[in-house]
């Protein structure tokens, strides 16, 4: 079963290392993307800091739609589409803004809005680095 999204929600992408450096609890949700379970923006951005990494916020919202209503299949259908506008950015870290519910000529569409984030380590170091100092 997958997990309920809804705003406020945190995904992330599959990286053994970062929830693991991070101590995340997180449950797999599409193709390499987990929701982060029981912790906000404001909480994972401490977590990061605290352990010396950076949380790297991108002010430009990056939205999809599809038809339907809000249902989570088409949660799901918008959100891959994030994923795909996200990759060719390179971040690996989003949060769920803002999830809107319309109808055109009698048909219901869906709008999800989200804020890529991209966590790394501070200081250059890559992350594989940071496995064999660890």
């Amino acid at each position: 079963m997958t997990p309920n999204v809804q705003v406020g929600t945190i995904l992330i992408e599959d990286r053994p290392l970062v929830t693991r450096i991070l101590n995340l609890e997180s449950e797999s949700y599409s193709g390499n993307w987990n929701v982060v379970k029981a912790i906000d923006g404001f909480a994972l951005d401490l977590k990061i800091h605290a352990a010396g990494w950076s949380f790297f916020f991108m002010a430009e919202e990056v939205k999809a739609t599809v038809f339907g209503s809000l249902a989570p299949n088409n949660i799901q259908k918008a959100l891959k589409r994030i994923f795909l506008k996200m990759r060719k950015q390179n971040f690996n870290c989003l949060e769920v803004t803002k999830m809107v519910e319309n109808r055109f000529l009698g048909v219901p569409y869906i709008t999800i809005c989200t804020h890529p984030h991209h966590v790394f380590v501070l200081g250059g170091a890559k992350e594989g680095s940071l496995l064999t100092a660890a």
